[in-house]
């Protein structure tokens, strides 16, 4: 298990140089990868920034967690995501996602067949990572193109997954999925079988998982908790989070915080 740090709380509330300083800390810190994610209805664009700060940062991991596919055309992204390949020097990982139908409608986009949508966008965005052109017609998204190819090798790939179909799509067609408040029974019982299974009879190396929880030492977990039930109120309210709650046996995010003394943090990263 490889330790980062998760960023975003700095991207619609900071400056760029907030979370250069954010992310040099955790690598002199010692952890070993720094995320942003991008908010579909505002906020620093993920990619931009961690272009704008890879000469500052030393020499770990960088990428998002995640960009919505549905705002942009794959062949955008895929552009995008080479020129910070580029200025990363080959550290990216790319990590993309469907979002929830309640955002993309406060931007006026649908939502309609999102798996499809998720395959579409793969088949497009793959190739042109991995090989600067494509050729595809799809049901929902189509591309003829060719994008110029840097030198650096095709970042990695994660999306965001957590029902069956979508699961299935990033073991077969990516390097794993990037996951926000998810237990470990619900990784262990339902991620990690349905993503390993997937990449098996594709033929793929074993998948990554990427969990993201909030982890603080203190002797005040219950205010900890409470903070985060007050803040976060709206994930218990997203049908596909509602459904990661269930399985785990919880209520809401603040439950899965990892929050307590150092030994009780440490008991709790290791059961992930």
């Amino acid at each position: 298990m490889k330790i980062g740090i998760n960023g975003t709380g700095l991207v619609q509330k900071a400056s760029i140089e907030a979370i250069k300083a954010d992310a040099d800390k955790a690598a002199r810190d010692g952890f070993k990868s720094y995320w942003l994610a991008e908010h579909p209805t505002g906020g620093f664009d993920a990619l931009t920034v961690l272009a704008a700060i890879a000469s500052s940062v030393s020499d770990i991991e960088m990428g998002t967690a995640v960009v919505p596919t549905f705002p942009r055309h794959p062949m955008a992204l895929a552009g995008q995501a080479l020129t910070s390949q580029t200025a990363l020097q080959g550290r990216l990982c790319l990590g993309i996602g469907l979002s929830h139908e309640i955002m993309m409608a406060q931007l006026g986009i649908g939502f309609e067949k999102p798996i499809r949508h998720l395959r579409d966008f793969l088949s497009i965005l793959m190739p042109l990572l991995e090989e600067g052109r494509v050729s595809y017609v799809g049901e929902t998204l189509s591309c003829e193109a060719q994008v110029f190819r840097p030198a650096e090798p095709a970042p990695g790939v994660v999306v965001a997954a957590l029902g069956p179909q979508a699961l299935r799509v990033a073991g077969s067609r990516t390097d794993g999925t990037t996951l926000a408040w998810v237990g470990p029974k619900t990784i262990a019982g339902h991620i990690v079988p349905c993503l390993t299974e997937a990449a098996s009879k594709a033929n793929r190396k074993t998948p990554r998982v990427i969990s993201t929880l909030p982890v603080v030492v203190t002797q005040q977990a219950g205010a900890i908790r409470e903070r985060i039930s007050k803040t976060l109120t709206m994930y218990g309210e997203l049908p596909s989070y509602k459904a990661m709650f269930k399985r785990e046996g919880v209520s809401g995010p603040a439950d899965l915080a990892i929050a307590g003394s150092e030994a009780e943090v440490e008991d709790a990263l290791m059961a992930l």
